[in-house]
C-alpha cells in the first residue's frame, strides 16, 4: 500500500511531462502548417526576405561603428540563429534523428559566427567619418577645372563668374587659364563611401543603416500598442456590448474621419515629438480607429461560439471569457493588421521627418529634405544618390510590410487560399 501511495507523484509526473510535451507538439504542429502556408506565398517570401534584410542593416551599423556590443550581439543573435537553425538541420538530418544535432549545438555555431562577425568587421568604420549625424569626409575627392570664358565641358571647365566662389591655395583669385582643386562635395559613390556623400560629407550608406534602425523602432512600437489597444477594444465591445459597444464604436468613427496626417502635423508642431511619441500616437489613433472595428466583427463571431456559453455556464468570470477564450482567438487577425500599421507608420514618419516636424537625429525622410533643402531636386539624376537610395528603402519596407501582411491574410483566411 506504501509503494502505490509512493508511486502516484511519480506518475503523476510523468503525466505532468506528458501533457506539457503535447501542448508543445501541438503548438509546434501549428507554427508548422501555419509556415507552410506562408511559405507557399511567394509575395510574402520575398516581403519577408526584403524585411530581413533591412534588419540586418540596422542591426550590423553598431558593429560596423564601434564592435560588438551586448545589445547589437543579442540582436544578431535573435536574427541569425533561426537561420542558422534552418540551415543546419536539413543538411545534419540524420545526425538530428540521432540527437547529435541539438539546440546546444545551432547555438554555439551561432555565437561562433558572432564572434568572427565582431572580430571581422568590428571597428571597421571610423566615426569620425562614417558616423550618419556627425561624420565627415576629411579628404573627398578633388576636382581640377580650368577657368575659361565659354565653358565647353563642365566637368573641366568653370566659367569666370562661378571662379568668384573660390580661390587659389594661397588666397590668391582665381584668374582666367588657372586650374582650380575644387573639393567635390556631395562625392559620388566610391570606394570609401560606395553610396557617395550627402553636402555635409556625410556617408549615406551609414546614414541609410541608422534611419533604418528608426523605421523598426517606430514600426514595431506602433504595432504593438495597435494589437494591444485594438484587440483589448474589440473583444470588450463584441462580449458586453450595450453602451459599452456604442461608445467605442463611435469613438472609431469619429477616429476615421479624422485625417489621421493633420493630426500629426498640428501635434508636432505644438509639441516636441520624438519617435516613440510618434509610434505611440499612430498606435493609439490605430488601435481605437479602424483596426478595432474589424476586430470587434471577429470577435463578435467567436462570441456565438458553443465554448464560450460552455465557458460561461462553467462559472467564469467575464474578465477570464475575455482574456483566455476571445482575445487568443482574435490575435492572428490582430497580427496580419500589425503588418499594415507598420507600412502606416514608415510613411508617416518619412513625411513628418520631410516636413521637418519631427525631433530625430536621423532618417530616411531627413535625408530626402536635406537634398530639397539645398536645391538638388532640380539638377535631375545628377545627384541621384541624395535621394534615391532613402526614397527606395521608405518604398521597400513599406511595401515588405504591406506584402507580408497579404500573405498573412491567406492563412489567417482560409476562404483566400488556393485550391
Amino acid at each position: 500500500m506504501t509503494d502505490l501511495l509512493e508511486a502516484r507523484p511519480a506518475t503523476d509526473v510523468a503525466r505532468t511531462g506528458s501533457l506539457w510535451r503535447i501542448r508543445a507538439n501541438l503548438v509546434w504542429a501549428g507554427v508548422t502548417n501555419n509556415w507552410n502556408l506562408f511559405r507557399a506565398n511567394r509575395v510574402g517570401i520575398v516581403g519577408l526576405a526584403i524585411i530581413l534584410f533591412f534588419a540586418l542593416m540596422a542591426l550590423i551599423h553598431p558593429v560596423l561603428m564601434s564592435g560588438m556590443r551586448w545589445y547589437s550581439g543579442a540582436a544578431l543573435f535573435l536574427l541569425i540563429w533561426p537561420v542558422v537553425a534552418w540551415v543546419v538541420w536539413p543538411l545534419l538530418g540524420r545526425l538530428r534523428h540521432e540527437r547529435r544535432v541539438t539546440l546546444p549545438l545551432t547555438v554555439g555555431i551561432t555565437a561562433a559566427l558572432l564572434v568572427v562577425a565582431g572580430v571581422t568587421l568590428g571597428g571597421v568604420w571610423d566615426a569620425g567619418t562614417y558616423h550618419p549625424v556627425v561624420g565627415n569626409e576629411a579628404n573627398p575627392p578633388v576636382l581640377y577645372r580650368t577657368v575659361v570664358n565659354e565653358v565647353a565641358d563642365p566637368a573641366t571647365e568653370m566659367s569666370i563668374r562661378e571662379a568668384l566662389l573660390y580661390s587659389n591655395p594661397d588666397g590668391s583669385p582665381l584668374l582666367l587659364g588657372d586650374v582650380a582643386e575644387i573639393r567635390e562635395q556631395p562625392t559620388g559613390p566610391y570606394g570609401r563611401h560606395w553610396l557617395g556623400t550627402d553636402p555635409l560629407g556625410r556617408d549615406i550608406l551609414s546614414q541609410l543603416m541608422k534611419g533604418a534602425q528608426g523605421a523598426f523602432l517606430l514600426g514595431m512600437v506602433a504595432a504593438l500598442v495597435t494589437v494591444l489597444f485594438a484587440t483589448s477594444v474589440g473583444a470588450v465591445a463584441a462580449y458586453l456590448g450595450g453602451w459599452i459597444d456604442s461608445f467605442f464604436m463611435r469613438l472609431a468613427d469619429l477616429l476615421l474621419m479624422l485625417p489621421a496626417l493633420a493630426i500629426f502635423i498640428v501635434m508636432s508642431s505644438v509639441f516636441r515629438f520624438e519617435l516613440w511619441h510618434l509610434a505611440i500616437l499612430i498606435g493609439v489613433l490605430s488601435g481605437f480607429g479602424g483596426v478595432a472595428i474589424v476586430l470587434k466583427s471577429q470577435a463578435l463571431a467567436v462570441k456565438v461560439k458553443p465554448f464560450i456559453e460552455a465557458a460561461r455556464v462553467a462559472g467564469g468570470s467575464t474578465f477570464r471569457v475575455i482574456t483566455v477564450h476571445v482575445i487568443p482567438n482574435v490575435m492572428p487577425l490582430s497580427f496580419l493588421y500589425m503588418m499594415f500599421t507598420v507600412t502606416a507608420a514608415i510613411q508617416t514618419e518619412a513625411i513628418l521627418s520631410f516636413l521637418g516636424l519631427l525631433n530625430i537625429d536621423m532618417s530616411w525622410g531627413l535625408m530626402i529634405e536635406l537634398a530639397r533643402n539645398q536645391g538638388y531636386f532640380l539638377t535631375g539624376m545628377r545627384f541621384w544618390w541624395l535621394v534615391f537610395p532613402a526614397g527606395l528603402c521608405v518604398s521597400l519596407l513599406a511595401a515588405a510590410f504591406f506584402l507580408v501582411g497579404r500573405a498573412m491574410d491567406e492563412v489567417v483566411n482560409p476562404r483566400l487560399r488556393k485550391r
